[in-house]
């Protein structure tokens, strides 16, 4: 029992690791599939170019959006936002507003950048769309010391169909394919180096001490699993007393219950206030109840809804 508790919160603890990397794998497994059962090269040179581009940037279009979408902290920082536009960006506080909308966007971004960086190093689409560009720079650095045919045959060469020699061919598929491959690997070091600055800066500007740090994010995990726990029961309770009084015709009973305004408060998201040692807006709320104005539009954006201090 002690050893399967062990690899249980090992698991917990590495969960955030585990989540990319089932999303890389995800990622590969995608690319995989799409290069293989959908992606044809119509090897024309008016439509290669589009075509690979189309399929190399689209999908990471789409990653992109769902990043966004399926982000709670997104629809924490805009709901609401066109009824009470102040609420979003308040005049004194735009440069929090920019910072949270960053850290979205961050977040948003691995998933597209995971793809990009999968599919460049495989090459297929790179090569399809780059052997269709229209520019004379291109083609003479593909057909340098080749046979004049070169510039016409290129948009063939990604289906095999050209009329170049067998080693031409295979000359030109494997200039392609490292260039796709060096792009690739170029993205990964500078958003392997652009991550470790950011998350170097980020720490060096730490209001909390790593100990501290680890107890916020515990803190937080914890309210959010005993708040669904909590939600559950109580939307039961007061669907229960309003069958019960509607089913027995009588007056129903009294139901302590939040208004509208607590749950604005504790919906904003929040970070963390060396003056006000409060580790979410729920625990602000209970311990201070409704702030004022300016407390309130101060919470509305001087925050994160996760450690990320």
């Amino acid at each position: 029992m002690d050893a399967f508790q062990t690899v249980v919160k090992f698991f917990l603890n590495q969960k955030t690791t585990i989540g990319y990397s089932f999303m890389a794998l995800l990622t590969v497994g995608g690319e995989r599939i799409f290069s293989m059962v959908s992606f044809k090269c119509p090897c024309n040179k008016t439509q290669n170019f589009s075509y690979g581009l189309l399929f190399l940037l689209s999908p990471a279009f789409v990653l992109l959006v769902m990043g966004f979408f399926l982000n709670s902290r997104t629809w924490k920082l805009f709901m609401g936002c066109c009824l009470n536009p102040r609420k979003l960006c308040p005049p004194r506080h735009r440069s929090n507003c920019l910072n949270v909308f960053v850290q979205i966007t961050v977040t948003a971004c691995v998933a597209p950048i995971m793809w990009l960086c999968v599919a460049l190093l495989n090459g297929t689409f790179y090569e399809c769309a780059v052997s269709g560009l229209d520019n004379n720079h291109v083609v003479e650095l593909f057909c340098t010391d080749k046979t004049d045919a070169c510039k016409t045959e290129l948009p063939r060469v990604p289906c095999g169909k050209s009329q170049l020699s067998a080693k031409d061919n295979e000359d030109l598929l494997l200039m392609l394919r490292a260039q796709s491959q060096m792009l690739g690997c170029c993205i990964i070091v500078v958003t392997t180096i652009l991550g470790l600055i950011g998350t170097c800066y980020k720490n060096c500007r730490s209001q909390v001490s790593y100990v501290q740090l680890k107890f916020w994010r515990t803190y937080i995990e914890k309210e959010k699993e005993l708040f669904e726990t909590c939600a559950i029961e109580y939307a039961s309770k007061l669907a229960n007393r309003n069958l019960k009084s509607f089913f027995e015709k009588k007056d129903p009973e009294p139901f302590p219950f939040p208004n509208h305004n607590a749950w604005e408060q504790i919906s904003a998201l929040y970070t963390f206030n060396q003056n006000e040692p409060y580790y979410s807006t729920l625990q602000r709320y209970v311990e201070k109840g409704t702030p004022d104005k300016n407390e309130e539009m101060e919470t509305a954006l001087d925050f994160v809804d996760m450690p990320a201090v």
